[in-house]
């Protein structure tokens, strides 16, 4: 996530809050942030970039290297192979 640095004020109906307020405890997150999540899925900032994001998060885990040496040898072999 970026850095949260712009501040909003608005006003609300009771009915806005207090549905704000029970997603917000079912989720187990602050109302903020289930505004910030209200806000990015009415106004994606590219199409393209959500989509990967899904892919991305919907893809099958994989093995990863656990050391860095590991990394390395892998980083290494895949450029010999011409990647």
């Amino acid at each position: 996530m970026s850095m949260l640095s712009h501040r909003l004020q608005l006003l609300i109906d009771p009915e806005r809050n207090r549905r704000l307020r029970e997603e917000a405890r079912r989720r187990n997150t602050s109302v903020a942030e289930v505004v910030r999540d209200a806000i990015d899925a009415a106004l994606p900032v590219d199409e393209r970039k959500r989509r990967a994001a899904e892919r991305i998060l919907m893809a099958e885990p994989m093995p990863v290297p656990e050391t860095i040496e590991e990394l390395n040898a892998e980083i290494d072999e895949m450029f010999d192979g011409g990647l």
